[in-house]
């Protein structure tokens, strides 16, 4: 298979980088983020840190990046308003997204830039989130990765079509992005809400546009993910199991069948491979991590499986797969609301 070191003679695509951030705490981690962006092998056409609600960061911000780096404040709040308000003042062919604690591979860029070149009918793609560690990883368990924002074992690894990306790391066709209306803001993280998996919304509302098959894996795209010692916890663990059960069953309502299949692939993974495998390990190799880690996921499934029923009987439940609770953007003249 072709990657970025393949020469064809294509037209070069722009591609416009954001970076959204809300807290003084991750400017350092920021920092890096930027630094790792402009130091790959391909430098990005445009790249825009959006900052939410906090003024005297984004003067901060504004002071000490290098100029090329625009910062903006967010219009709205949360994050998926942030990630619209970079949108709307990109005009580069690729909007390629990552977190503000997360460092990028040198060819991350050109990796995914490459892989629209390839493939013109290509709306969106994304690469391997991995953890970087800020303290022992304990209990947790590669299955459980998405707890904290990673790619998790389950999750596809070589190239090929996915429903959608992780928010850590992804790219798309801005055209693409701004005709489906961008974000929407009633499934994007906002402070301490329950709400979560506005890309999963937005992969779905994609390929209901453009048919499936038009988000794609790009395994040489890779990110690393800071992970602090305060996401290892089981208070985490809890609460990412609420709000991703809920968003889940939201989804299951607004898009019926289609939403789901690769949760029920990674369910029955869990239940008949995972838990029994670190079970049986955990008593050949005495290794009480690995019995704490089976406990983690079960309690995980009961957990998202309870809210998964909490989401689909939010507003009641509607057979026309409509839900009133429901907003997505629309476009405005100066930005998605």
């Amino acid at each position: 298979m072709l990657n970025a070191h393949d020469r064809h003679p294509v037209r070069e695509l722009s591609a416009a980088v954001i970076v959204c951030t809300s807290s003084r705490d991750r400017e350092p981690l920021l920092h890096a983020c930027i630094d790792s962006v402009f130091d790959g092998s391909r430098r990005p056409d445009e790249l825009f840190v959006v900052v939410d609600g906090d003024r005297s960061l984004e003067e901060e911000l504004a002071r000490s990046l290098e100029p090329a780096a625009r910062v903006l404040p967010s219009v709205g709040h949360g994050l998926s308003a942030a990630r619209n308000t970079g949108l709307a003042a990109a005009a580069s062919d690729l909007v390629a997204f990552v977190d503000d604690d997360a460092e990028v591979d040198r060819g991350w860029l050109e990796s995914l830039v490459w892989a629209f070149a390839l493939d013109g009918d290509l709306v969106g793609s994304g690469g391997p989130v991995l953890p970087r560690w800020g303290a022992e990883r304990r209990w947790m368990p590669d299955e459980l990765l998405w707890v904290v924002g990673c790619t998790y074992q389950g999750h596809r690894k070589d190239a090929g079509p996915i429903r959608n990306p992780i928010g850590c790391n992804m790219a798309f066709r801005r055209r693409s992005l701004v005709s489906a209306g961008g974000f929407c803001t009633t499934f994007g993280k906002d402070g301490r809400s329950l709400q979560t998996c506005d890309e999963t919304e937005l992969g779905l509302r994609l390929e209901r546009v453009h048919g499936p098959g038009r988000i794609v894996y790009a395994p040489n795209a890779s990110v690393h993910h800071f992970v602090p010692s305060a996401r290892i916890s089981w208070r985490l663990l809890v609460r990412r199991s609420i709000s991703e059960g809920i968003a889940k069953g939201r989804l299951r309502r607004l898009y019926r069948n289609d939403a789901l299949g690769p949760e029920r692939d990674y369910v029955r993974l869990l239940a008949f491979d995972s838990v029994p495998r670190l079970i049986r390990e955990s008593v050949q190799v005495r290794d009480p991590q690995r019995a704490i880690g089976a406990m983690a996921i079960a309690t995980s499934l009961l957990i998202a499986g309870a809210a998964f029923v909490a989401g689909l009987a939010r507003e009641g439940w509607l057979g026309s797969g409509a839900d009133r609770s429901i907003k997505l953007p629309t476009r405005t003249g100066d930005g998605f609301h």
